[in-house]
């Protein structure tokens, strides 16, 4: 019986809770111990209201200890499988904190877990994947990377939204950016540009929308940079979406130049299963996407963007996009109408 959970399990159990579902996270762990289903296990972490926080486990526990960085209060603790954390206070929208817990099962097992974590957000607003570019350019005037750039259809804050791309050189469905909390007003431009390119690109979570330089950078709209250089978003097949704290898409797009090859691909064939169950992308006649029907990106270059037609409703399909002409990306503004004709 093992009576302590070791360091190594314990930096497991946070690198799966950061990077997997719980359910993933705890197969995964699971099996590395001899497939164990006995083993205690945390799973997961999150804020289920502004003065609640839960913490998920494999089998019943008793905290033994917990403390926050930032410090909460702690108004009251309730033991099980699933750890109830209640608060003396509400919790602004979409902040960081780290939780340090000691939990112990019935069989005297304990496990320390430290876990990072964002504050319930009830308040993101609903928006809309405006503009995508996916090619980067380094040329004599400066270097202008991909970006995706969002429309606000509604106040809210950004606060702990996520955002992911599954394309062919990133394959997991991990977090591709995290927003801190920043309020925004309908009918707001957001750009998250996906490589940081200078000292001048600059997150704009102020007042100042001009704060940011960069070739793409907008001064009325806001701009956020993705750090380092890698390459995240791809022509031939890429899957872009935005997530809440629950899991629920807000939008999303899929873009493909028809290469079948790639569609095959089972990351993309989950991904589009999973945004046509979520009732967020799918053909024109209501089946799940495929190559043919996704939104067409074999012309796109990095002036020649893929652009909602702003003046229709969402019908979260391929008819709402089209790609624009030479030298009309515009991020951080409303689309170029004028589209290309090869």
């Amino acid at each position: 019986m093992i009576k302590k959970i070791n360091f190594f399990l314990l930096g497991m159990c946070m690198f799966f809770n950061a990077c997997s579902t719980g359910e993933a996270a705890s197969a995964a762990i699971s099996q590395m111990f001899g497939g164990s289903s006995q083993a205690l296990l945390f799973i997961n972490c999150k804020a289920v209201s502004e003065e609640m926080i839960e913490f998920e486990f494999s089998q019943p526990v008793t905290v033994k200890s917990i403390n926050f960085d930032p410090v909460l209060s702690i108004a009251s603790v309730e033991s099980g499988s699933t750890v109830r954390v209640g608060l003396k206070e509400s919790l602004a929208s979409g902040l960081e904190f780290t939780a340090d817990l000691l939990a112990e099962d019935t069989d005297k097992n304990t496990i320390n877990v430290l876990v990072q974590f964002r504050s319930r957000n009830n308040r993101m607003p609903s928006l809309a994947i405006n503009e995508l570019c996916t090619e980067y350019t380094n040329s004599s005037t400066g270097k202008k990377p991909e970006f995706i750039e969002f429309k606000m259809k509604s106040d809210g804050n950004l606060g702990a939204m996520r955002v992911f791309i599954l394309g062919n050189t990133n394959t997991s469905q991990l977090t591709v950016y995290e927003f801190k909390p920043v309020e925004v007003k309908k009918n707001e431009y957001v750009t998250l540009h996906l490589r940081n390119v200078g000292e001048e690109c600059k997150d704009e979570y102020g007042d100042n929308l001009d704060e940011s330089g960069g070739r793409d950078a907008s001064p009325t709209g806001r701009d956020f940079w993705l750090p380092g250089n890698a390459k995240l978003m791809h022509k031939d097949a890429t899957a872009v979406y935005v997530l809440d704290q629950d899991d629920k898409v807000i939008d999303a797009v899929m873009i493909s130049s028809t290469s079948d090859a790639w569609w095959k691909k089972d990351y993309l064939a989950d991904a589009a299963n999973f945004l046509y169950q979520q009732g967020k992308w799918k053909t024109a006649d209501g089946r799940i996407c495929s190559p043919a029907e996704a939104a067409k990106s074999d012309k796109t270059t990095n002036t020649k963007t893929i652009c909602r037609d702003e003046s229709l409703e969402n019908s979260n399909t391929a008819a709402d996009w089209y790609i624009t002409v030479t030298s009309g990306a515009t991020p951080g503004k409303p689309n170029n109408q004028n589209r290309s004709s090869n």
